[in-house]
């Protein structure tokens, strides 16, 4: 199946590219809401997190407390490498899983942290990357998370560079201020014939 790898800083607009992917019929896979799902209550991820970080770490519904554990894993190395190696193997597989039974043209696998894992630019045909101004990502999240700028600032940090995420990216789709989604919609209408042709070639040359 080809698969294409989209991805962006936070406040990139992801999403809304992906819906516009999904409005043709291409299926979605996102890590995000896949992480979600596995740290959710009677997530697969819920027993070993409550056993190797207690259970103050685990909310009255069962979930992961995903503030408390960000507030943990953003300021401790070893914390975010421990939770890592819970998580990651059970995305990875999941990922795959609906990689496999997906019913598209092809496959968009949302992965906000493409460029960061180092991983993932392997495992995927083409590496599609949602750009924007550092100042608009704080504004879009500011506004969405109600975070304060500094919030923002120390997220952004941690993320590979707008330049990095360029660098890595065959595609680029551009939504930044002052984008509509009438432009948006017609850049990924563009790439979709782009990634049809692909995709058909892949076919048939497996």
């Amino acid at each position: 199946m080809f698969a294409v790898g989209l991805t962006g800083g936070i406040g990139s607009g992801k999403s809304t590219v992906a819906d516009c992917f999904a409005a043709h019929g291409v299926t979605i896979v996102d890590t995000d809401l896949i992480a979600h799902r596995i740290t959710a209550p009677q997530g697969v991820a819920m027993a070993q997190i409550a056993t190797d970080f207690g259970a103050e770490f685990v909310a009255a519904d069962g979930s992961m407390d995903r503030a408390r554990m960000r507030a943990l894993v953003f300021g401790d190395e070893s914390a975010r490498k421990r939770l890592e190696a819970i998580t990651h193997p059970l995305i990875r597989s999941e990922t795959e899983r609906e990689t496999r039974d997906a019913k598209g043209p092809y496959v968009i696998v949302v992965v906000p942290l493409l460029v960061e894992s180092g991983t993932w630019k392997t495992r995927v045909d083409r590496v599609l990357t949602v750009d924007c101004s550092v100042e608009t990502q704080i504004a879009r999240v500011m506004r969405r998370n109600g975070f304060t700028r500094d919030q923002v600032l120390a997220i952004i940090a941690r993320q590979a560079t707008r330049e990095a995420r360029l660098a890595a990216a065959h595609d680029v789709v551009v939504n930044d201020t002052g984008t509509t989604l009438e432009t948006l919609a017609h850049d990924v209408d563009a790439l979709h014939q782009s990634y049809l042709k692909l995709a058909a070639q892949k076919r048939g040359n497996a």
